[in-house]
């Protein structure tokens, strides 16, 4: 009997498809994560909430989730630009309603208007993949609502099967999110009032989202499934820290320098957003897209 056409496509390709078959991505030409040594958890870092849920194991620091608590870290340090990464391993089977995430944020210096910068994976049920959640908060609205920019994607790699690199790249022209240093998406500084320009710190973090996380909250955190883990190691921090010496420039997203992507990395961006990306609220037809001028 014949192979089906979309089980001979797998084969040839390795994309993604229903058996679990994974697709090899293009190469970016470029490769940032190893241009930047790796940092120590305790130099960079310190427990933020849930000390009890979060475990060191020589290079590994493990966060779990269960009915009494998550866990996150936060970086000692603020920056005012930078590459920002960590390679990630997350929990297979039903992880609804989980949120696992590596991200900049200031909510706690500017509470309700603040700026944040998220890589979020947004826990699923058994057969369903996880999605990356790529999200950009910009001073909020002046109301204290805060707008987000969302765009999700799955992946070409089952995410719980092993480590898998995921950074922020944050300069004065624009933002890069990158996973095993392929850019996946990119939002530009078209004005100052839609780009965040105020010192970030660096975060890292499980807790539970079920109110939004999986199907718009349809699906919910079960904590017969408990613990929800997520492991974190290789950290990459190399940025200019806030107040520090104006002399400092952030590593650059492309081998060109900070004037953008290079062609080579333009194509695997496509390929990835053309391939993976299952969101992007520039299209939402229910969003008021009066408040994200830059759609």
């Amino acid at each position: 009997m014949a192979f089906p056409l979309i089980l001979l496509l797998c084969l040839s390709l390795l994309v993604l498809c229903p058996s679990g078959y994974s697709q090899r991505s293009p190469s970016p030409g470029y490769y940032p994560s190893f241009r930047v040594p790796t940092s120590t958890f305790d130099r960079e870092f310190q427990t933020l909430w849930g000390s009890q849920h979060q475990r060191r194991e020589q290079d590994v620091i493990t966060l779990w989730l269960d009915k009494s608590s998550g866990s996150g870290f936060k970086s000692i340090r603020p920056y005012s630009s930078g590459y920002f990464g960590a390679s990630i391993k997350l929990q297979p089977g039903y992880t609804a309603g989980v949120d696992t995430s590596l991200y900049l944020s200031n909510n706690q210096e500017h509470p309700g208007d603040h700026d944040e910068v998220d890589i979020e994976f947004l826990g699923t049920t058994p057969g369903k993949p996880y999605s990356l959640q790529t999200n950009v908060f910009v001073r909020g609205s002046g109301d204290r609502n805060v707008i987000g920019r969302e765009m999700k994607f799955n992946l070409w790699f089952d995410p719980t099967q092993d480590f898998h690199h995921y950074a922020i790249l944050w300069n004065a022209n624009q933002i890069v999110f990158y996973v095993d240093d392929v850019p996946i998406r990119t939002y530009d500084r078209k004005s100052e009032a839609i780009f965040p320009t105020r010192p970030m710190w660096v975060y890292g973090s499980i807790w539970d989202a079920s109110d939004w996380a999986t199907e718009n909250g349809r699906i919910k955190a079960d904590y017969r499934y408990q613990p929800f883990v997520a492991k974190y190691k290789n950290f990459k921090l190399a940025g200019c820290v806030a107040g520090g010496s104006t002399s400092c420039r952030p590593p650059s997203a492309a081998p060109m320098g900070n004037r953008g992507l290079s062609r080579q990395q333009m194509g695997a961006m496509a390929w990835a957003q053309r391939n993976f990306l299952v969101y992007n609220y520039c299209h939402d037809p229910k969003r008021d897209h009066t408040q994200t001028p830059e759609c």
